[in-house]
């Protein structure tokens, strides 16, 4: 063919030309979706997701080196001591774990019952509580725990805080207190307690219990809570469940459980402000229906100022005094309205008090015109509603005191002085005819 024409020669540049310009802009193309993969990758990776080959890059180095993993606890130093630790740590070491037991013979047990024990067998019997240690003198270490720890025993091991077991012999109890003190050889005890005020302490304040719960195995065990009532007011009763009496004593919150009877409630200072001995926990029946209503933190101690009273007179005595009157009674209110109008001609306008159902031959009320079926409704101006406020007010006395008594006899009210001669005892219980 001859020469290109104007038109096929500009034409055919033209192409080339916009190849050219094609081939540029495929270039630049790749440079811009380089640039965009590599920025792509990049945020990615920056973004904390890896994929493809970097993924197992990265996995590869982890698990390769193992030994970052590894990890050291801190050297720095909390300062965790609070007033409640330092008075946990004051008297935690005088605080024991005391064990009882009590030996029946074997023909009272149930093997022989069923003959597969023995002659001259016995069965034993333990009981655990707390107690505290409060006085070290000379050779000797004295102990409080409750009454009912040891009540009824032949022999008393007291486990002390470093986990020594050591032989203690009693030196008193009192049931109505539900108090008793034990004594140990001293050589072994390094911390003793000492008592505070417990007139002086306030409803809301801290207060720690300490004792063994459930056993030695929780010995030295610390629960807390607050003082809930400074003077409660209870009944005690035996163990047929009549009542004995009542009880003033601090009510708290912090956990009380079996085991911690006899242990010490403290205060933030340390100080032994009462002595553990009972705790409401079961379920009763409530007073707006059939619903039964569970009862928790609703512990009981012995108040301190009332413990050292009751300790010094069985340190001293072996026991604790108290006056009686030396008669039967029964509660007013278990008399119905017909015998109190036709037998005991009361006025309708007493509706408390004592009724005398006999007259012992050494009562103090001998020398005085009381008699059987005369209704106490006073002592020394204190109101008598039943037979636990007659004790609680006579227990205020010594032997020897002379006390008022103002009661009614066939319905006129009279008043009397009355020599507290008569010493009560362990066995007074509460029934239908109470000795008082």
């Amino acid at each position: 063919m001859g020469e290109r024409g104007p038109i096929e020669g500009e034409f055919t540049e033209l192409n080339s030309s916009n190849n050219n310009q094609n081939n540029n802009n495929n270039n630049n193309n790749k440079i811009i979706k380089k640039v965009a993969l590599v920025s792509l990758v990049a945020g990615l990776l920056g973004g904390g997701i890896a994929v493809g080959g970097y993924n197992w890059y990265e996995n590869r180095n982890v698990t390769s080196n193992n030994s970052l993993g590894t990890t050291k606890t801190s050297n720095i130093k909390v300062d965790v001591s609070s007033q409640t630790t330092k008075a946990f740590k004051s008297v935690k070491n005088a605080v024991v774990s005391v064990e009882a037991y009590s030996s029946s013979s074997a023909s009272d047990s149930l093997e022989a019952i069923f003959g597969n024990s023995s002659k001259g067998e016995t069965a034993t019997s333990t009981s655990e509580g707390s107690g505290v240690i409060y006085k070290k003198s000379g050779n000797t270490a004295f102990i409080v725990t409750n009454n009912h720890v040891v009540s009824g025993s032949n022999k008393i091991e007291i486990i002390l805080a470093s986990g020594k077991k050591v032989s203690a012999t009693e030196v008193g109890h009192d049931a109505v207190s539900d108090l008793a003190v034990l004594k140990i050889n001293a050589k072994d005890v390094k911390q003793v307690a000492s008592f505070g005020d417990s007139d002086n302490i306030q409803v809301g304040e801290t207060a720690l219990a300490i004792g063994s719960p459930l056993g030695s195995q929780y010995a030295t065990s610390l629960t807390e809570g607050i003082i809930s009532a400074k003077k409660r007011t209870i009944d005690v009763t035996d163990g047929s469940g009549n009542a004995t009496g009542q009880a003033t004593v601090i009510q708290t919150d912090a956990a009380i459980n079996p085991g911690n009877s006899g242990g010490p409630l403290i205060n933030l200072a340390g100080q032994v402000i009462g002595i553990n001995s009972m705790k409401l926990s079961s379920t009763s029946t409530s007073s707006y229906g059939s619903d039964s209503t569970s009862v928790e933190g609703m512990g009981f101690a012995i108040p301190s100022n009332e413990v050292v009273k009751i300790i010094n007179q069985l340190v001293k005595n072996g026991k604790v005094s108290r006056p009686a009157l030396g008669v039967a009674v029964v509660d007013l209110s278990n008399i119905s309205s017909s015998d109190q109008s036709s037998t005991l001609k009361l006025p309708s306008s007493v509706t408390e008090g004592v009724v005398i159902a006999s007259v012992e031959s050494d009562s103090p009320l001998k020398n005085t015109d009381i008699k059987k079926y005369d209704v106490i409704t006073k002592v020394n101006g204190k109101k008598i509603s039943d037979v636990a406020t007659l004790k609680e007010e006579l227990y205020k006395h010594k032997i020897g005191d002379t006390v008022s008594i103002e009661y009614y006899h066939e319905g006129s009210k009279k008043t009397t002085n009355v020599k507290l001669t008569l010493e009560a005892n362990d066995s007074n219980t509460t029934s239908a005819s109470n000795e008082n």
